[in-house]
């Protein structure tokens, strides 16, 4: 199939902090299956990042170090298109103009500017509030088809949706009304230590994330206090949580299906399930550590995917800018 004929899928990944598994296995795994019949984009948002105050030396290092796990993760610089935000201009400009067609009582509706509202009560800036239009310039940008999305963000790509809708009807066609894709098997990953909350890179007790870097004795030791029940039956159920985000991620990494795992520990303790579950994580995660390892420590290289990532980005963002920018009654 032709490049131009190939649908686009396009997403990205905050370089706020490091990346749990819940990133991995609900995100950025399975990113590398669309790379042989789509047109990718994947996009290390820096732009969203400073919603949330960060130390500029820090944002700067984790921008190198979420490139180089994409990466390392399996997307290949020559068949993905791999860049950073703020390299393309379009970005903030489309943000900017599509604030301007996004309602207040939309984005006063959005469960996680309520949920970073709460842990930022010092910082509740304008872009916490409206980062959900630039989320959608991100993906419309592109005549996006497709978009990768955790269950937690179905609520903002409707959003997108809804002002490509809105837009087109004021001025005929002019963005593509993408899609989401949720994969079914890993849609959202749990806290080791409170299983009824998501997994999230800014969780105090570190006992309750994995990150993708964690070394294999970390692993074992945060599966180890993993909070489980006062049962002892490896069960997947709604009233085991903790248990049953455990046998998610052993699923995720063995490729075993629940009624296997069950079988597989009838009998057994948490203790031998959750030492079970920390080495499948460990042995899966090992040629990403390796890999990333080896990959950061070429910031050059980097560098040099960073700059034709977003020279190819700006190709596309620039032709649809152009539309949109004729539209509205901007001069060229």
């Amino acid at each position: 199939m032709a490049e131009n004929d190939k649908k686009i899928v396009f997403s990205g990944v905050q370089p706020s902090g490091n990346l749990t598994i819940g990133n991995y296995l609900g995100a950025i795994k399975n990113f590398s299956r669309f790379s042989e019949e789509y047109k990718t984009f994947y996009c290390v948002v820096d732009l969203h990042a400073i919603t949330v105050r960060q130390v500029p030396a820090e944002l700067r290092k984790r921008t190198y170090e979420t490139l180089a796990l994409y990466m390392a993760c399996g997307l290949d610089p020559q068949k993905n298109t791999l860049f950073v935000q703020s390299h393309v201009p379009q970005h903030a400009e489309l943000g900017w103009i599509l604030d301007c067609y996004t309602m207040f009582g939309e984005l006063s509706r959005m469960t996680q500017f309520k949920d970073k509202s709460a842990k930022n009560a010092q910082n509740i800036n304008a872009g916490l509030f409206t980062y959900p239009a630039l989320m959608a310039a991100d993906i419309l940008l592109y005549q996006t088809d497709i978009v990768p999305v955790g269950i937690d963000q179905k609520q903002h790509l409707e959003l997108a949706r809804d002002v490509a809708s809105r837009f087109n009807l004021l001025y005929s066609d002019t963005f593509k009304i993408p899609e989401g894709y949720i994969p079914q098997d890993t849609m959202k990953i749990m806290s080791l230590q409170e299983p009824t909350a998501k997994m999230s890179k800014s969780d105090p007790n570190e006992n309750a994330i994995v990150y993708i870097l964690d070394s294999k004795d970390d692993i074992m030791r945060k599966f180890k206090r993993a909070v489980t029940d006062s049962d002892t039956c490896v069960r997947y159920s709604e009233d085991k949580p903790g248990v049953s985000n455990l046998m998610t991620i052993y699923r995720a990494f063995s490729g075993k299906s629940f009624d296997e795992i069950e079988r597989e520990f009838d009998g057994k303790g948490y203790g031998d399930f959750k030492m079970a579950v920390g080495e499948a994580c460990a042995d899966g995660l090992k040629d990403v550590r390796e890999e990333f390892a080896r990959l950061i420590a070429d910031k050059s290289h980097l560098e040099a995917v960073m700059k034709a990532g977003a020279e190819e980005a700006y190709g596309y963002a620039r032709r649809t800018m152009s539309k949109v920018r004729r539209k509205i009654g901007f001069v060229n």
